[in-house]
């Protein structure tokens, strides 16, 4: 009775999912002297149960995985709805071992309840091994059962909580962002300090990356980020039109002005007026609007095509180039006061290449993207395939990452990734021996940190993650790219 009025009370004091289902699974399982408990959440559309709380050995190893909804114990619990009880595991056809090579223990016995809320199943609650080492008992399950009824009507309305907060998240997000930016590295990671440390003030930015490496992406943020993120943005290629057309382009022109000029025309400027404007490859604009641009930086007016008259505008500029505009000075192709007047606050984007830990997590992003335009309901990346793609160079960077991973995703099955599917000279250009086994490889290295960090920690995952520097998830991601266990 006590554990169960310091669960109601641990139900009424919050909506947070993960700290209810917590304490849920530990007073169950010190109710009913269980050495270990954990709590499945159902996923119907995916027909997988997932880890989403544990004591004991398995809270650091156990939370957080996936499931097949109708593999082991918990599996049978979905499919009838019923508690279950079991005496021993090795003699039950249900149990499943997948959980206990996760950690170090071994199960003898077994009882778990469902969470039914208002006739949905929304998961199992289980209690592993009694810790005098004897059978669990009907009260025990009576008991257990009680806490499932608990746990599901406390896990209902914290995934209404929560889901309401992740729509208010969304909304803010598509708000103020819009974009995704995708990226673990230092170097990504200094990109967006730099754009998250110009974006309130109004000074110009200037972009400086090789082709494809997410110029525009970051202008977008540094916008969406700023005090005028509500106002407009304008994105203009300068290199996609001839000069004479980018001078109409950028500041409008009035009635007359040339044939087909009918009627006054508002130009770029204009438009984004309060906002930001975006001029891309402004290393292949020439001396003679060099100029035009250098005078509205420096004035903040412009004069429209056949116009006489000024016109003010409030904008801010954000410019970038795969060019060297210092190379360009020199040889005396791009003027050294423009330049000045745009490298205000210069950020330079890393190659794809120079920062490789972030590729497989744009992969996912792109891949999971056209899973949805192909409407490919389940695509797995072949290790071999995710190799290949981390030490290709990437000439054309996150733009040609994203080409080719389209290509691919439709070049597939619809269930495998593999390099087959890659484009051959991708495939050619990496090929290694033994990137993983290596030490002298990235991946090499990766492993043999990864393997240190946890045996330093006994295997405990989350220390192990603190020490990397990295999240707990990345490292389970990690570990099961290396096919690392844990040795008996």
């Amino acid at each position: 009775m006590s554990a169960l009025t310091e669960a109601a009370a641990a139900i009424s004091s919050t909506l947070d999912f993960d700290s209810v289902l917590s304490t849920v699974a530990r007073l169950a399982c010190e109710v009913t002297r269980g050495e270990v408990s954990s709590v499945f959440s159902l996923d119907t559309q995916r027909n997988k149960l997932i880890a989403v709380a544990a004591t004991g050995q398995w809270r650091d190893v156990l939370v957080g995985h996936e499931f097949d909804a109708r593999a082991g114990i918990p599996g049978e619990v979905v499919r009838t709805s019923a508690p279950i009880i079991v005496d021993d595991v090795n003699k039950c056809g249900k149990f499943c071992r997948e959980i206990d090579d996760l950690s170090s223990m071994r199960t003898r016995s077994v009882i778990a309840a469902p969470m039914i809320h208002s006739g949905d199943m929304i998961g199992v609650i289980e209690v592993v091994n009694r810790r005098d080492e004897t059978d669990f008992t009907d009260t025990d399950l009576e008991v257990l059962k009680v806490f499932a009824t608990l746990a599901a009507g406390a896990g209902r309305n914290a995934q209404a909580h929560q889901h309401l907060k992740e729509q208010l998240a969304g909304l803010r997000d598509s708000v103020t962002k819009r974009d995704v930016i995708i990226g673990e590295s230092p170097r990504w990671h200094r990109v967006l300090e730099l754009c998250d440390k110009v974006a309130p003030s109004n000074a110009t930015v200037l972009l400086l990356g090789e082709t494809g490496t997410g110029k525009e992406l970051a202008a977008r943020y540094i916008h969406n980020v700023s005090r005028c993120g509500h106002e407009s943005f304008v994105a203009v290629n300068c290199a996609a039109m001839p000069e004479t057309l980018l001078e109409s382009e950028l500041f409008g022109h009035e009635r007359g002005a040339f044939t087909g000029a009918h009627a006054r025309r508002r130009g770029w400027f204009e438009v984004a007026d309060g906002g930001t404007l975006f001029l891309d490859e402004i290393g292949d604009v020439g001396r003679p609007m060099q100029v035009k641009l250098l005078r509205v930086l420096q004035e903040r007016r412009f004069v429209r095509v056949g116009g006489t008259q000024p016109t003010a505008c409030n904008v801010r500029i954000i410019a970038a180039t795969n060019r060297n505009l210092k190379n360009m000075m020199i040889d005396g192709k791009f003027r050294e006061d423009l330049y000045y007047r745009l490298s205000v606050f210069p950020i330079e984007l890393p190659a794809l290449r120079d920062r490789r830990e972030d590729i497989p997590r744009l992969i996912e992003h792109v891949v999971e993207r056209a899973k949805r335009e192909c409407g490919i309901a389940e695509l797995r990346i072949a290790r071999e395939t995710l190799d290949t793609l981390v030490h290709y160079d990437w000439p054309g960077n996150i733009r040609e990452l994203q080409n080719v991973i389209e290509r691919s995703v439709l070049m597939s099955d619809g269930e495998v990734l593999l390099p087959c599917h890659l484009p051959t000279d991708i495939v050619a250009a990496t090929q290694v021996d033994s990137p993983v086994e290596d030490p002298t490889t990235l991946y090499g290295q990766e492993r043999a940190l990864i393997q240190k960090a946890l045996e330093e920690h006994n295997w405990n995952q989350s220390q192990a993650a603190r020490s990397l520097g990295i999240t707990r998830y990345h490292l389970r991601h990690r570990i099961k790219k290396y096919e690392m266990k844990r040795p008996h």
